[in-house]
């Protein structure tokens, strides 16, 4: 989120809608049935054994494809680095986004909406510069690894619909942006942080709202054998939900996933119908405990603080170089200064080497609470067989094992074996309830 905000691009907007999905209403048993493997008998005196013992259940050749297809993506960051770095460069050095600015100029002599036609140009190239790695990443690599439902037309269509998404949101974002850095050329990197926060909010309660739903549909969960647990689990933990919601993530994708979306009173628990299809009740309950965990541990609020802080340290190091390099470059590029909108693929290339150098941080802040919603998953849930197992169904596209090194660069999620070794752990020590000390 930090990338899609700091670039502005219409890529990166693009790249910021999840696509979730509708329910397709598994039968009870499905949802009840299928055991995990033995593994871990009650009472088990040796976590790390236990541990063991679940991930040698996954098949070699799963394993293997699971790693193979995971630190592709190692690969893939460097790669949208680099292409990012190569479009910003290939506007500004040909002078394309001073003739978009030019063409502005040419439709209105209102300085905003020339800011927001020129979003309008910048949108739509960036879009079709990038289209061979996103069709690359989005929809060749996850056939060729098995992991997408889609048809070619399907995953196009998506990529027009997150264009479109793009072209009403970019405009307005610039007019605001270039109307401030028109007034303030002096403190303009001040009043960008405090834009950035605001629209960062904005997204993030607008999207299950209204961005969410234009690639999927939410239903209510209605099957009451999975509904009912869900919504106690709820009531206990005194989350304020009266439903929980279902979205036809299965025509996209093969992944189970769930989430908690939005802010202040958009906030929603949602899950896929993947997961629906293809986990056990104790799994759900498992999953769903995680995701209720973030919100009582109040993360979107922490992750929105985090945010800021990142925007305000990203506009800083902008300042202290956007007019350095204009003042040797601009010239040559056809860029006045801060308020000429033809400088933001300059912006772009800060934002994007700032992002791509913050991401083990970033990724590293992302696990840490993600770790925390594993805690109190397993403490409100009290499955530590069926945390396991949800481990080795993401364990299908996540590595399980990597080095502490690949860890802390490349996770933003606990890898599979330290949330197996967590629930393991967890069941070794957990009191019998209702034991006192």
């Amino acid at each position: 989120m930090i990338l899609r905000f700091a670039c502005f691009s219409a890529t990166l907007v693009v790249s910021s809608i999840t696509v979730p999905a509708q329910q397709t209403s598994p039968t009870t048993a499905n949802a009840i049935a299928s055991p995990a493997p033995i593994a871990t008998p009650a009472g088990i005196t040796d976590p790390e054994g236990a541990t063991r013992a679940w991930l040698d259940t996954m098949p070699a050749n799963e394993k293997a494809r699971s790693d193979a297809y995971f630190e592709g993506t190692y690969w893939l960051i460097l790669w949208n680095f680099l292409v990012t770095v190569a479009i910003a460069l290939l506007l500004l050095t040909t002078k394309l986004s001073a003739r978009i600015r030019d063409l502005a100029a040419a439709l209105t002599s209102f300085r905003s909406a020339q800011a927001g036609i020129y979003a309008i140009g910048f949108a739509i190239i960036t879009w079709a510069l990038n289209l061979p790695l996103n069709c690359y990443e989005g929809f060749v690599r996850e056939h060729q690894y098995g992991m997408s439902n889609q048809t070619f037309g399907a995953w196009f269509g998506e990529s027009l619909k997150a264009l479109t998404v793009a072209l009403v949101i970019l405009p307005i974002v610039f007019a605001v942006l270039y109307s401030i850095f028109r007034v303030a050329e002096r403190t303009w990197w001040i009043w960008g942080t405090i834009v950035g926060i605001v629209l960062t909010m904005a997204l993030t309660i607008a999207g299950p709202v209204f961005i969410e739903p234009v690639f999927n549909k939410y239903t209510p969960l209605t099957e009451p054998t999975i509904r009912d647990p869900i919504l106690a689990l709820a009531r206990a933990n005194e989350i304020p939900v009266q439903q929980v919601f279902v979205v036809d993530q299965s025509r996209q994708t093969k992944r189970v996933s769930a989430n908690v979306a939005g802010l202040a009173g958009t906030t929603r628990i949602a899950l896929n119908d993947n997961l629906l299809n293809q986990c056990t009740l104790p799994e759900i309950r498992e999953v769903m405990a995680h995701e209720m965990g973030h919100y009582v541990l109040n993360h979107g609020a922490k992750i929105t603080m985090s945010l800021a802080i990142f925007i305000f340290v990203g506009f800083a190091l902008a300042a202290a170089t956007f007019n350095r390099v204009i003042r040797k470059r601009g010239p040559r590029w056809g860029v006045n200064g801060i308020a000429d909108p033809a400088g933001f693929p300059l912006l772009m290339l800060i934002f994007a080497t700032y992002a791509f150098l913050l991401t083990p941080i970033a990724n590293t802040m992302s696990r840490t609470i993600e770790r925390e919603a594993d805690i109190f998953g397993l403490n409100a849930a009290r499955e530590p067989d069926a945390a396991a197992m949800v481990a080795l169904k993401l364990g299908k596209y996540r590595k399980m094992e990597p080095t502490p090194l690949e860890e802390f660069i490349f996770f933003d999620h606990p890898s599979g074996r330290s949330r197996i070794r967590m629930a393991m752990d967890w069941k070794a020590a957990r009191l019998p309830c209702g034991e006192t000390r």
